[in-house]
């Protein structure tokens, strides 16, 4: 820390992000990419519009919003596209918490939450996951904050049915309930509807995960029209150009080739119960996922040796040190091929230990 960073940030603790590591070859299964390119149209998108990022992309992402309404069946002036879903969790900290709005999410969840609350100054309050590691949703019933829900919940893969999330946002009128949907598109349900039932929901939705975006940085919320507006106000004040002219053509692509993406989802979905039923009879304990990862563990080594373990063997995982889900580790559902190379890593790793019993 220099002598000139400000006092205000003194004790922040910043968010770390996933290995990209540059050191050798890894299969990487450990940030919930897609192991499955862009379609052509959005690279030929892309292409197009590269020749002219000497000029300023639309502030409003005109093109780009009334592709996204038409696909979720709501208006242009329903959505905010953004930098990644990332800036939308920002900019709703620095529009809708202060010392009178704290937050509350759960305790093990998306790791950027805390660290978005200190950044903004905004108080919080953890609600502890069930013994199962699954949000209760009568947890989240009639609450004096502001209402943050990842769902899937990241890194556990668990998910709630829509009519717990509805149960959640008619019970909080006076406040604001955010859903983040980074994971819907791999077997959720989303809750994109009920915004048009609910003033007081906000949707965050990504085209890193599903629609293999991840490097272009995109993201978009979905809500009423007075939610948008209020957080219109904040990127207005921070930077008006978020999403860059290659992003946005890249994002209208993707929607028009909807029908690539869901077939791309459906292939992650079989090949992640296929890795479920292998892991599960390598004896590990897997958690019900929703999501294009699962959250595994095993009684022969921990979950900081697998990782390990995996590495040296040029296989990334995630792995979390937080005292409850320290024994766990985060795997990325990649393709076909990648998930056999894994499981049969494991096998290797769990013969080794065994003979050196």
């Amino acid at each position: 820390m220099s002598r000139f960073l400000s006092e205000k940030y003194a004790s922040l603790v910043p968010y770390t992000p996933g290995e990209q590591p540059r050191d050798a070859q890894y299969i990487k299964l450990n940030t919930n990419e897609s192991p499955f390119p862009p379609s052509p149209g959005v690279v030929a998108a892309a292409e197009r519009e590269a020749r002219r990022v000497n000029l300023y992309s639309d502030p409003e992402c005109k093109l780009l919003k009334d592709a996204a309404a038409k696909l979720y069946g709501v208006e242009p002036q329903n959505v905010l596209p953004v930098n990644g879903s990332d800036e939308i969790l920002y900019f709703a900290f620095l529009a809708f918490g202060d010392e009178q709005n704290p937050f509350a999410f759960a305790d093990i969840s998306y790791g950027f939450y805390p660290v978005y609350a200190q950044f903004c100054k905004v108080p919080n309050r953890e609600i502890p996951l069930t013994s199962d590691f699954s949000i209760d949703y009568r947890d989240y019933l009639g609450l004096s904050e502001q209402i943050l829900i990842a769902n899937p919940n990241a890194p556990t893969g668990t998910c709630l049915p829509l009519w717990q999330i509805e149960e959640i946002v008619r019970a909080n009128p006076d406040r604001v309930v955010i859903i983040d949907e980074a994971y819907i598109d791999f077997g959720g349900e989303s809750c994109v509807p009920l915004t048009k039932r609910y003033d007081n929901l906000l949707v965050i939705q990504t085209f890193s995960k599903s629609r293999s975006l991840a490097g272009a940085r995109l993201g978009f919320g979905i809500g009423c029209e007075a939610l948008i507006r209020d957080l219109n106000t904040v990127k207005y004040s921070i930077n008006p150009y978020n999403v860059n002219r290659m992003t946005q053509a890249a994002g209208v692509a993707a929607i028009e080739d909807d029908a690539y993406y869901r077939e791309k989802a459906q292939t992650i979905m079989r090949v992640r119960e296929e890795t479920t039923e292998q892991l599960c009879a390598l004896g590990f304990t897997v958690l019900p996922s929703t999501a294009n990862f699962v959250f595994a563990k095993s009684d022969r080594l921990s979950g900081e040796e697998l990782y390990q373990s995996l590495k040296s063997r040029g296989v990334l995982v995630r792995h979390f040190t937080k005292e409850r889900i320290k024994d766990f580790c985060r795997i990325t559902i990649g393709t076909r091929e990648q998930m056999q190379t894994l499981i049969t890593t494991i096998q290797a790793i769990l013969a080794e230990k065994g003979s050196s019993r």
